[in-house]
């Protein structure tokens, strides 16, 4: 299990790191206006904040590598830290902005964190 758990968190960071190529530097180009939906207009202004929150997901798939390189206990304990943030955000970001949310953020990094804690 503790390579089930190591397959999934690795992907929930690969997944982060994606959002953030995404936000901060394809949002006004063709692959980041399909990843938003919005259009050539509403991608330049709205650029700032997608590159805000894309730094944000930089961090989240930062702090799944740290969980994954780092020791136990602490290895352990900044995977569930980080993957509880996915979660969460994912979470708010269903409730607020897009339902999909839940299925392409919240649900992967629950499912991680479920394989973490019965690893762990």
């Amino acid at each position: 299990m503790p390579l089930t758990a190591d397959i999934l968190v690795a992907l929930v960071a690969l997944l982060h790191a994606c959002i953030l190529v995404m936000e901060m530097f394809l949002w006004q180009k063709e692959p980041g206006r399909r990843f938003s939906g919005f259009d050539a207009t509403m991608a330049r202004e709205t650029a700032t904040m997608a590159a805000n929150q894309g730094l944000y997901n930089g961090f989240l798939a930062a702090g799944l590598v740290w969980g994954l390189v780092a020791d136990d206990p602490t290895g352990f304990r900044v995977q569930v830290f980080f993957l509880s943030c996915v979660v969460i955000a994912g979470l708010y970001g269903a409730a607020t902005a897009n339902r999909r949310i839940l299925f392409a953020q919240a649900l992967p990094g629950a499912l991680a964190l479920s394989a973490v804690l019965v690893a762990g």
